[in-house]
C-alpha cells in the first residue's frame, strides 16, 4: 500500500476517508466540502483519498485539491476502507463515498456525538430523507429495510440504517474490531462487531441525494446484498445453526417417540416405519448442526472474531472432553445392545425374512444412538482441539 508522504503536524483530531474508483467527476466537489467543513469549525484535520486503482485521474485531483492519497492495491470497497483506516492519523475518521451523495459540509454531529464519547455514530438516511432518485426502490423498500432488520434481529443492534455509507468512528476502538471483509459487506462487519463488542453507538439524521456520477455505480444489487446476508448468517451461529438444529431435533424426538410404539393415524393419513426413519434423520441433522453453532462459537472467540461469552465458559465447566466421551460412550453401548438384540431376532427366524415394520423399530433406534454416540465422542475430541491456544494468545492483552 502506497501513500504521500504525511506533513510534520502532530496527530490530528479528525480523518475524513473517501474510499475511490474512478471518481474524477465528483471528487473535487467532495474534497472541497470537507476541507470547508474542517476549516469553518476549526477542526485540526485532514482528507485521506484511499485510492482503489483509478484510471481516470483522481489521484491527481486529490492532490491538488490538498487531500492525501493512499493507494490500495486489493480491490473491493472493505479493502480501500481499511487502507484508508490504517493510514488515517485522526483520533476519529469520518467515512463517506466520493460520490457527492452525502453532504460533507454537514459532518458537525458526527464530531460532535464523537466528541461525546461515542465510538461509532452511524448515519441514518431513513431519518434524515432520501432525495428522489437517490436510492433505487429495490434498496429503499426492501433490500435495506430487510437487511437492516435481519441485523437487528440477529444481533440486537441500535442501528437503523446498517448500510448508511457516511459514520465516524473513534480509529482505535474499530481498530480493534479486527475488520477483515473486502467488499460491501464491510459495512455490516463494523456495525455488527462494534454491537458485539459493546462499543457506544448513536446515529444521526443523514440526507442522501443522487450521485454525481454519469457512469452506473460500483454496487450490484443482489450480489452485494447476497453477501451482506451472507455475512448478518455467518456471523450469527445462534440463528444459523442452534435454533434451526434445536428445532429439527425436537421435531424428530416428538415424532419418533409418537411412531416408535406403533403405526399412527392422523386425518386419513398413515404414518409408519418411513416416518420414524425420517424422524431419526431430523435428530441427526439437527443434531449436527447445533454441534457446528458450538464449533463456529468456540472457533470465532478464540480468533477474536466475537468477545468472550460468558455462558459458553458456565457451559464447559460441565461439559468436558471426559464427560463427552463418556455420554457418547453411553449412547453408543445402547445402541450396540440394541444392535445385538435385533440381530437375536433374526436369527430365532433362521435368518430369513423378517417383518420391517417390526424389526426397523429396533434398528432404527439402534442406528440413531450409534450416530449420536459416535459423534459426540469425535466432536468432544475437536473442541478440545479448538480450545487449545497458545500461550501467546491466552494472556491478557493490552
Amino acid at each position: 500500500m502506497a501513500e504521500d508522504p504525511p506533513d510534520s503536524r502532530p496527530d490530528l483530531e479528525l480523518t475524513v476517508v473517501m474510499p475511490c474508483l474512478d471518481e474524477a467527476e465528483t471528487l473535487a466537489t467532495c474534497i472541497e466540502k470537507a476541507t470547508r467543513c474542517l476549516s469553518d469549525h476549526g477542526i485540526d484535520g485532514e482528507v485521506l483519498i484511499a485510492d482503489n486503482g483509478s484510471t481516470d485521474g483522481s489521484q491527481d485531483i486529490a492532490r491538488r485539491c490538498g487531500a492525501r492519497v493512499v493507494d490500495v492495491e486489493r480491490k473491493g470497497y472493505g479493502s480501500a476502507l481499511l487502507g484508508g483506516i490504517a493510514a488515517a492519523r485522526g483520533r476519529y475518521v469520518i467515512m463517506a463515498d466520493a460520490d457527492d451523495s452525502y453532504d460533507f459540509s454537514a459532518l458537525m454531529p458526527f464530531v460532535e456525538k464523537l466528541r461525546e464519547g461515542y465510538e461509532l455514530v452511524m448515519g441514518n438516511r431513513f431519518r434524515g430523507g432520501i432525495a428522489p432518485g437517490a436510492m433505487p426502490p429495490l434498496h429503499r423498500y426492501l433490500g435495506n429495510p430487510v437487511l437492516t432488520a435481519i441485523g437487528r434481529l440477529l444481533f440486537r443492534s441500535p442501528c437503523g440504517d446498517f448500510h448508511c455509507g457516511l459514520r465516524g468512528f473513534e480509529k482505535k476502538a474499530i481498530d480493534s474490531l479486527r475488520l477483515q471483509t473486502t467488499g460491501m459487506e464491510f459495512a455490516s462487519e463494523m456495525v455488527v462487531k462494534s454491537t458485539l463488542l459493546g462499543l457506544r453507538i448513536a446515529e444521526v439524521p443523514t440526507t442522501l441525494s443522487p450521485d454525481g456520477r454519469s457512469r452506473p455505480p460500483h454496487l450490484r444489487s443482489w450480489r452485494d446484498g447476497w453477501r451482506h446476508l451472507r455475512f448478518l448468517l455467518l456471523f450469527s451461529p445462534r440463528w444459523l445453526f442452534l435454533y434451526p438444529g434445536i428445532a429439527l431435533m425436537a421435531a424428530g424426538l416428538l415424532l419418533g417417540a409418537w411412531i416408535l410404539p406403533g403405526a399412527r393415524s392422523l386425518g386419513g393419513i398413515y404414518f409408519d416405519v418411513h416416518t420414524l426413519l425420517y424422524a431419526s434423520a431430523s435428530i441427526i441433522i439437527g443434531f449436527q448442526m447445533t454441534l457446528f453453532a458450538v464449533f463456529a462459537k468456540v472457533y470465532a472467540m478464540g480468533e477474536g472474531l466475537m468477545p468472550p461469552d460468558p455462558r459458553m465458559d458456565r457451559l464447559f465447566r460441565y461439559i468436558s472432553l471426559e464427560t463427552g466421551l463418556a455420554a457418547g460412550a453411553v449412547l453408543a453401548i445402547f445402541g450396540f445392545g440394541a444392535a445385538i438384540y435385533a440381530l437375536g431376532n433374526w436369527g430365532s427366524q433362521s435368518f430369513g425374512e423378517l417383518d420391517p415394520k417390526h424389526v426397523l423399530r429396533i434398528v432404527v433406534p439402534s442406528t440413531l444412538a450409534l450416530t449420536l454416540g459416535f459423534q459426540i465422542v469425535l466432536s468432544s475430541f475437536f473442541l478440545s482441539v479448538l480450545g487449545m491456544r497458545p500461550p501467546a494468545q491466552t494472556g491478557a492483552q493490552d
